[in-house]
């Protein structure tokens, strides 16, 4: 697949929107597949108050919505920065074919922008992690993957 400016240039007019209408951070992006646009997203992570409503998220949201799949097999995604860890696995789990981006996660960091630092944490042992985190009851949670093994209709993701 050949990277399409036109498509780059619609994600960092939606960074520039973000931030002239005070919506959110300088981010945009969009999904496209076959040639047209079927997600737009800015960044939205104050208006909404939700620390998930990232550009990529939003727009893979509408593409989803738009395709009324959560799987994104042959669309590819254009950001105006690259992606942050939690936008970077929602890429893998909606099986975008391909990711360009415009500003490095480097450059995010330049203006106070860090994920990062999250790249390094997610690399660690959970032991080693800044943030605590215990498991608990894993044998009674276990119940519920056994019960989807045996589930006859469940959904392949």
């Amino acid at each position: 697949m050949t990277p399409n400016s036109e498509f780059m240039q619609q994600a960092i007019a939606l960074s520039l929107e973000s931030i002239r209408s005070s919506a959110g951070g300088p981010y945009g992006a969009v999904v496209v597949k076959n040639g047209e646009i079927i997600g737009r997203g800015m960044n939205q992570v104050a208006p909404l108050k939700d620390p998930t409503a990232h550009a990529e998220m939003i727009a893979i949201r509408a593409a989803c919505q738009h395709l009324q799949h959560w799987q994104l097999q042959g669309c590819e995604l254009y950001t105006s920065c690259e992606p942050c860890p939690m936008c970077m696995a929602t890429v893998y789990w909606a099986k975008l074919d391909r990711v360009y981006y415009a500003n490095s996660k480097e450059d995010a960091s330049e203006y106070g922008f860090n994920s990062g630092s999250i790249y390094q944490e997610i690399a660690l042992p959970i032991a080693e992690r800044s943030l605590p985190m215990t498991q608990m009851m894993p044998d009674e949670a276990v119940a519920a993957f056994k019960e989807w093994a045996s589930k006859t209709d469940r959904l392949t993701y």
